[in-house]
This record gives C-alpha cells, structure tokens and sequence, in this order.
C-alpha cells in the first residue's frame, strides 16, 4: 500500500470507540534503516485551531488491526498506549 492511499483516513480506536484523527494531520515515526513506519504519532485533539490536550499519541503499527477503504481500525490495550509531552 501506498504512502498516498492512506491519506485522508479516520483513525478509530476500537477498544474506546473513540476516532482520534485524520491520517494527513499525523506523523509517521520511520525506521531510518529499513524504511518501514513503526508507529502513528497522532496529535492532540484541535478546536477552532487550539490544542485542548497538552500530548500526542504514539500508536505502534503492530497494534493497527484493519486499514480499510475508509479508516485505520486500531486496538490498543490501554496500558500501553504511549503519550508525548509537546
């Protein structure tokens, strides 16, 4: 799959039935030496432009379950879902 075609996807996680983004407003943390993404870094939820939370959020890849036509499925377990200080 094409870097393009995930593009413009929902990111939903599935444990929380929560949608936490948009694929295009996320950063993909890159393994420098194979080329693969290792993980999703999604940024704080924004209203009207201003962050209401102060951290983003790592998902790693192996936690992605399902990309479909329209959204990223993800479960991750709670315990384990890493937040970055900005």
């Amino acid at each position: 799959m094409r870097l393009s075609e995930l593009s413009g996807k929902e990111i939903v996680d599935v444990k929380r039935a929560e949608r936490l983004g948009v694929l295009g407003q996320t950063d993909f943390e890159i393994n420098a030496e194979t080329g693969q993404i290792t993980a999703l870094i999604i940024p704080s939820l924004k209203w009207f432009g201003l962050r209401k939370q102060g951290h983003d959020i790592r998902v790693p890849w192996e936690h992605i379950k399902k990309i479909g036509q329209d959204m990223i499925i993800i479960d991750v377990p709670e315990n384990s879902l890493n937040k970055i200080d900005d």
